[in-house]
């Protein structure tokens, strides 16, 4: 029969005989753990080492080492002639060890013993599955990226010995190096008139929009967005307690005259709009409206938050200037990516603001981002000075161009009686809204056995219309058309 020595210290300590950690410091550590929870209590002496090497199964010099381990970090002391003793205590919680309980200390607990506020606000809404095919919101195709061109322009950013001299003393307000050039890039190709005091360096869009709703918005303050909209903003959104009011959004793009109604019956705080391919229909502000919508801000004093989602891929025409190039009072803030049709990883965000907006933005990046990431901007600066830039977008155009009008025949051929659609002037994806209703979470199941995975995500569907946001920057022409012909099949099948 075991005796209680052996049932403890069994309990207790678990050695995992295939893991890189050494042997000795997985019993250090499991001996501090049982210490620290009250199994092993101050002044209580430790097994000799050979019954402890006995019981576990492992060399005596192996317990040795442990022991001087915990010696040397002050959780036992050794007395010759006497043994080992426990002189430092966790908190005496009366835990008795039991059978069921014998993987205790040697695993992580399941849930906190504290409360703490839970956000479904915040809850992960993007899917995956292992599928040969997928269909996404519009995001540009990897495997034009020249990932191994791009990774080495990066590591020699790290080898250049001038390379300091460029990048300079490096802040929380990110690389002046960059900043500069990305300011002088803007003004060019957006019609800016910005400098590089207008700009703040973040990771994401999204980084940007938490850091906008963190400084701007309060709870209970109406921020108007399109309908439909982008949930993923919303989500910031609201965590900061704004209240989300959609507009409709025609073939012009997001309806002035019913955020002009909406001003007069109450206050609106902000505005949020992807004017250049609205999300998710891709329709363009008009002209008209853009000019409406600066003279509704300055009269009823509401920030328009201008993202400009999709502005390096235009097609058919030049890109249509932000609404924030015509700003002459201060009520725009203007958000975006760069970099988005480059390899992963080689993109960040940006804010342009008034410099006194700045000012309050760079306090809270210098909290949640305060290291930056000072070679990746050093080295999208230099693809800006080079040139290199404006060459793989022109480049990258071209290819996506191409696939949208495949895109668009295949759609003609395949759902042309189904959906009515409009072949956008930009962007990596279609709009597409079904003449006859149907379910379109039906949809997405029976494709996902056959092989297709469409995430609910790009699924709206309402009593207005039923319609999907379907990308196809990222497919060639062939999984364009196993595409296709998968939905065409599902959508016949769901009619009868």
């Amino acid at each position: 029969m075991s005796s209680p020595d052996s049932f403890l210290y069994s309990n207790i300590i678990h050695i995992e005989r295939n893991s890189s950690q050494p042997v000795y410091l997985q019993i250090v550590y499991q001996v501090i753990n049982a210490i620290q929870r009250g199994y092993l209590s101050k002044g209580m002496k430790l097994l000799g080492t050979r019954s402890l090497s006995h019981i576990l199964k492992v060399h005596r010099k192996t317990i040795i080492a442990a022991y001087e381990e915990l010696d040397a970090q002050g959780w036992v002391e050794t007395i010759p002639n006497k043994g080992t003793f426990v002189i430092e205590s966790g908190e005496n919680r009366g835990i008795r060890i039991q059978t069921d309980q014998q993987r205790d200390l040697a695993s992580y607990p399941k849930k906190t013993g504290f409360r703490f506020r839970q956000s479904n606000l915040l809850d992960n809404p993007f899917e995956h599955a292992p599928c040969t095919y997928i269909f996404n919101d519009g995001v540009p195709d990897p495997r034009l990226s020249q990932i191994g061109y791009y990774s080495n322009f990066y590591s020699a950013n790290l080898k250049r010995k001038n390379s300091y001299q460029k990048i300079g003393y490096y802040n929380t307000e990110g690389s002046e190096y960059f900043k500069e050039y990305l300011s002088q890039y803007l003004n060019i190709s957006r019609g800016l008139h910005i400098s590089k005091n207008n700009l703040l360096i973040t990771r994401s869009t999204e980084m940007s929009l938490y850091i906008i709703s963190e400084i701007l918005l309060s709870r209970g303050d109406i921020v108007v967005v399109g309908d439909p909209s982008y949930f993923a903003v919303n989500m910031i959104f609201q965590k900061s307690g704004a209240l989300i009011t959609p507009i409709r959004v025609d073939e012009a793009g997001i309806r002035v005259d019913l955020i002009e109604e909406l001003c007069k019956k109450a206050p609106i705080r902000m505005l949020y709009l992807t004017p250049h391919h609205h999300y998710p229909t891709t329709v363009t502000l008009s002209a008209q409206r853009r000019i409406e919508l600066l003279t509704l801000a300055s009269r009823y004093g509401f920030v328009i938050v201008e993202d400009d989602y999709d502005f390096e891929f235009h097609y058919d025409n030049s890109a249509i200037l932000p609404i924030a190039s015509a700003d002459t009072d201060g009520m725009v803030i203007y958000v975006g990516s760069f970099g988005k049709s480059l390899a992963p990883g080689f993109r960040t965000g940006f804010i342009v603001a008034p410099e006194n907006l700045m000012i309050e933005m760079r306090k809270y990046l210098g909290i949640i981002d305060r290291q930056g990431d000072i070679i990746m901007e050093q080295a999208l600066g230099e693809m800006i000075e080079g040139g290199e830039i404006n060459r793989h977008l022109k480049k990258s155009a071209k290819i996506y161009k191409q696939r949208r009008d495949f895109f668009a025949n295949l759609l003609y051929l395949y759902m042309g009686s189904q959906l009515r659609f409009s072949i956008p002037t930009g962007g990596l994806a279609y709009w597409l809204c079904w003449q006859q209703p149907i379910s379109l979470l039906q949809l997405s199941i029976h494709c996902l056995q056959k092989n297709l995975f469409i995430p609910r995500t790009l699924l709206y569907q309402n009593k207005e219309y039923t319609a999907l946001r379907l990308g196809f920057g990222h497919l060639n022409n062939e999984e364009m058309e196993s595409c296709l012909q998968i939905l065409q099949e599902v959508s016949e099948a769901l009619k009868k």
